[in-house]
């Protein structure tokens, strides 16, 4: 297909006279049968590359998804830009609904999956059937982020894809060190796949970081920001808990319209507070992590980092939600001293110690179901024939590794340089200008008016101290 023909077909079917920076280098590189790792910065249109080459090569696109939010999304707007043949095989999809869809596969064209999903045998004996012109594997950083110990069936994709006959492979990413970039062709077992790399750096997000004295200090700043500070805003928590509580201590005490946002509530709820949000009903959100992946909202002005994100890809990932429109935004991280123990318990939920995985090696072999999700990622690597030193070297390099990205990520937090400089050199990119809109030095107040997110109106705040009790009484945790 010749340049002016991929040109013609972009303003045909998408209304584009331009592609955004890597699309077109990589939709060429795919068009030409070669296997493509992209790294695009987030609200680039990366799902735009795959319905494109979906649209010109016959067959099916297999878009391996982490997420079932994501994956409804992707559906969503594919069916809003008139593709029918489209469908997501997910456990909230019923038994029938999702025979029906493997028994008329031939009439698919875009299947969205979860690796789990995809191991499945009715699954990979279903696609076997069909030809896949593209296999695609959306937010691929997962699979060595998640992959070793949290979801191992990401490190399996490369047998898979084998079992699929080799398909064409697409691996599409936001944020990857060359690290993670080795990690992904390997385990995808496409060593030679052409690497399409853009910069993470958003000039647009203004990057923040204030360090306050303890839990109420915090608040009290989180209260200020969202009401001087222009939205629509995503406020990131670790805790569901939290994300509950402050939620509905903001809506008392700003009169804004807040909502809670994560895993705990019903995938209706979540649907509706994700459109609610998307069509201007909220002006803020207070959600963990699984909010915003794919979230396509152009015109949010702040994130704000009530807890700590665990590594600085996440972070990137997170503040990258904002000024998708291009125009100025804000990324905020509240740090209180201590808020790292957080980020290290989190860790150790998905550690294993020796006397456990050897214990479970036992359990595998009298052939016993996994009682936990620990021995659920460990039957993994017991049924692809790993030896219990192997899992035990395994767990123990991801741990390290984990401490390691966390002493990255306080290395950002308490910089006394230029933060940008510090975030990009984690990607191994250069040094960039500094200027008044890249960041905050330390100890230096918001430039709001030279930003230009000042909010629209100022709105009356009810007194913090009166909701202290409060949030003491209803138990929240002071971390």
């Amino acid at each position: 297909m010749q340049q002016r023909e991929i040109y013609q077909l972009l303003k045909q079917k998408y209304g584009f006279d331009e592609f955004r920076p890597g699309q077109y280098e990589v939709i060429a590189a795919l068009l030409t049968h070669q296997d493509v790792l992209a790294v695009l910065p987030t609200g680039t249109g990366k799902s735009l590359i795959y319905q494109f080459v979906g649209t010109v090569m016959p067959g099916l696109v297999v878009v391996v998804s982490p997420l079932i939010s994501l994956m409804q999304d992707q559906v969503a707007r594919l069916n809003y830009q008139g593709e029918k043949a489209v469908a997501a095989l997910t456990s909230q999809v019923d038994f029938g609904t999702r025979q029906a869809t493997l028994n008329h596969l031939a009439q698919v064209k875009f299947l969205f999956v979860s690796p789990e999903m995809l191991k499945q045998t009715a699954v990979l004996t279903a696609l076997q059937t069909v030809k896949i012109a593209l296999f695609v594997v959306d937010e691929a950083h997962c699979i060595s982020t998640w992959g070793p110990d949290f979801r191992p069936d990401y490190l399996g994709l490369g047998q898979l894809k084998q079992q699929l006959g080799q398909p064409l492979t697409l691996m599409l990413t936001a944020t990857a060190t060359a690290q993670v970039r080795q990690d992904i062709v390997t385990q995808l077992q496409v060593p030679t796949a052409k690497q399409v790399v853009y910069s993470v750096n958003r000039p647009n997000i203004y990057l923040a970081v204030e360090q306050v004295s303890n839990e109420a200090a915090k608040r009290e700043r989180l209260q200020q920001l969202v009401t001087t500070v222009a939205t629509p805003a995503i406020v990131y928590f670790s805790s569901k808990k939290q994300t509950d509580l402050i939620a509905e201590w903001l809506r008392q005490t700003t009169g804004l319209r807040v909502a809670a946002y994560h895993a705990g509530l019903s995938a209706e709820d979540r649907f509706k507070i994700q459109q609610q949000f998307m069509t201007g009903q909220l002006d803020v959100i207070c959600a963990t992590s699984a909010f915003g992946m794919g979230i396509n909202k152009a015109d949010i002005r702040m994130v704000v980092h009530y807890h700590l994100p665990t590594t600085l890809a996440d972070y990137v990932q997170e503040i990258g939600r904002a000024g998708r429109d291009g125009q100025q935004s804000l990324a905020m991280l509240l740090y209180a001293p201590g808020d790292e123990q957080l980020v290290r318990n989190l860790n150790e939920l998905t550690a294993a110690s020796t006397t456990q995985i050897q214990n479970d090696y036992q359990r595998f072999q009298h052939q016993q179901t996994p009682p936990d999700e620990l021995a659920a990622v460990l039957q993994f690597y017991w049924e692809h024939q790993y030896s219990v030193a192997q899992v035990e070297a395994l767990f123990t390099e991801r741990q390290q590794q984990k401490q390691r990205e966390l002493q990255q990520l306080l290395a950002y937090v308490q910089t006394t340089t230029c933060r940008r400089a510090t975030l990009l050199a984690h990607f191994g990119e250069p040094k960039p200008s500094h200027t008044a809109t890249c960041c905050q030095s330390a100890g230096s107040s918001l430039p709001l008016e030279t930003l230009g997110l000042q909010a629209a109106t100022k709105v009356e705040q009810t007194p913090i101290t009166s909701w202290e009790t409060l949030l003491d009484q209803l138990f929240l945790q002071k971390i």
